[in-house]
């Protein structure tokens, strides 16, 4: 067994703790994971690092010898002593026990009086991911970078191009706020315990402003959603069956022809820019 693997378990035999099934805890324990999450990261020493759930400390352990400044919140109270424990070489970081969807990240980073962008790094339970991911993107001005650990199937969704059958209202909503890329894969015995899928390593660079100019951000993602909703259909009878448009079924068509866009196209083929364009006409 690897170091990291017989460190986390003596954490948790000394504590009298197991993996909480009802927060999805699985504890990295892969050396080579942890570092190239490090790299992805691009941390430094001048580095504000925002991490979510750090579990065990394993991660974040890397973090403080590798950041200035490391802020993270846990939702599981019973790791915050634990963590004071594994951290007692370190002074640079701070342990919240909250639940980071309930967190100002922008207030607590303003608090913190870190001059630059602070970038997030996290390993979150697989049914908390895509809300965090879209808070963080949807309501924090102050982040520049998120690495994230998601299950495969997310991370393809979110990191698709359009064509693909993982291309969705996802992709679409990550590529407005941020450019995303796959990093890399992490096998499941890089954990334990072991989930039963394999996970991925997304980085999402966050952008300054949109890639795409519209006048409405709420009737944008109107689009997008009602556009997705039946996926199968085409793109005229998605929109036009959705009930959510003042416009009927033939004055969308009109539209759509007016634009240059094919109504029976499906909607996974088109580009964020071309949602944008509908998004502009549609009422």
């Amino acid at each position: 067994m690897n170091n990291l693997y017989e460190k986390a378990k003596g954490i948790m035999k000394k504590y009298n703790i197991n993996a909480n099934k009802r927060f999805g805890q699985n504890f990295l324990v892969d050396q080579h994971a942890l570092d190239s999450i490090i790299e992805a990261g691009e941390v430094s020493k001048d580095d504000l690092i925002i991490e979510i759930g750090p579990g065990l400390g394993v991660l974040t352990a890397e973090l403080c010898k590798n950041a200035g400044q490391v802020v993270a919140i846990e939702i599981d109270k019973r790791f915050t002593q634990i963590l004071d424990d594994v951290l007692v070489n370190f002074d640079n970081y701070k342990i919240m026990q909250d639940d980071i969807l309930k967190v100002d990240l922008d207030e607590l980073i303003k608090g913190l009086n870190h001059k630059e962008k602070a970038k997030v790094i996290a390993n979150l339970p697989y049914y908390i991911t895509t809300p965090v991911i879209m808070k963080i993107l949807e309501e924090c001005s102050k982040i520049s970078s998120i690495v994230i650990m998601v299950q495969k199937e997310v991370a393809d969704r979110i990191t698709a191009k359009p064509g693909g059958k993982e291309y969705g209202a996802l992709t679409v909503s990550a590529s407005f706020y941020g450019t995303a890329k796959k990093m890399f894969d992490v096998p499941p015995h890089c954990f334990m315990p072991k989930p039963e899928v394999t996970s991925s390593i997304i980085r999402i660079d966050v952008n300054n402003s949109p890639p795409v100019e519209i006048k409405s951000k709420e009737k944008f993602f109107k689009v997008v959603k009602a556009a997705f909703a039946q996926r199968r259909k085409t793109l005229l009878n998605s929109l036009a069956n959705s009930g959510i448009f003042e416009v009927k079924k033939d004055e969308i068509a009109k539209i759509l022809a007016e634009i240059g866009i094919e109504e029976k196209r499906r909607p996974e083929t088109l580009s964020i820019q071309e949602f944008a364009k509908i998004s502009e006409y549609i009422k």
